[in-house]
């Protein structure tokens, strides 16, 4: 009964899947297809919340969701929607704002353990990229150290909640590291880490809003319920 509702839970997302992965083929092959897909996809991962609104709680949490999702895509269509201003360090703005909507979702109404030891793997991610990248960013050194810090924020507090959104926070992570590798050391990228940029983030922002939506339905939002004091959930793994 509970992975027939679950399954009922996810089919939504389907046309999120098939755009994604025409998106995906559409990058490798150079398609035009490429450019109004992506534009598609933040709207259509937006469609499950909205079909079950009714069924979601706490509203400030859905709200929360939505604001992430909103910003997303933002950050996604920066360049179109803003044509006259520069688009990198909109983009980051953008999904700062998506990173920080998602860390207060995370933090008061989905979390279910203790930090875990192992995320302080993301504090030294941050020390890594920026002694890697920081030569190369120039004037944008700033900005882009602090859109670091609210990226590994959001993985990290994505380790307190459910396995789902856990892994979306390492997938989303694992994009936006092979986009700043690209933005920042074009001339050393394969072709193939461009469609690689997109699997991540489609399978990162994807099991987000997935495992989110599942826990709101379950009422898993209760920070009551959270685990705090029991001992064995603050080493759990992701698997």
């Amino acid at each position: 009964m509970q992975s027939r509702t679950r399954l009922r839970a996810l089919w939504p997302f389907a046309p999120y899947a098939l755009v994604a992965l025409v998106h995906v083929i559409a990058l490798a092959t150079h398609s035009p297809l490429a450019v109004p897909t992506k534009a598609l996809l933040m709207p259509l991962l937006g469609l499950p919340v909205v079909l079950a609104w009714k069924t979601l709680a706490p509203r400030g949490a859905t709200l929360l969701l939505t604001v992430a999702l909103f910003f997303s895509w933002l950050g996604d269509e920066a360049g179109l929607f803003f044509p006259f201003a520069p688009e990198l360090p909109l983009m980051l703005g953008f999904f700062g704002l998506a990173h920080v909507a998602y860390i207060l979702l995370f933090l008061r109404h989905l979390r279910v353990r203790r930090l875990p030891l192992w995320t302080v793997v993301y504090a030294l991610w941050w020390l890594f990229m920026i002694m890697i990248l920081g030569p190369h960013t120039g004037s944008l050194l700033t900005a882009v150290g602090a859109y670091g810090l609210v990226l590994a924020g959001t993985a990290a507090t994505s380790a307190r909640c459910r396995t789902m959104i856990a892994w979306g926070g390492v997938f989303f992570l694992s994009s936006d590291s092979i986009l700043a590798f690209r933005l920042f050391l074009s001339d050393a990228m394969p072709d193939w880490t461009s469609p690689a940029v997109m699997v991540t983030y489609t399978i990162g922002q994807g099991l987000i809003v997935a495992g989110a939506l599942l826990a709101l339905r379950r009422g898993e939002t209760d920070p009551a319920r959270a685990g705090i004091g029991a001992a064995d959930r603050g080493t759990e793994p992701l698997a």
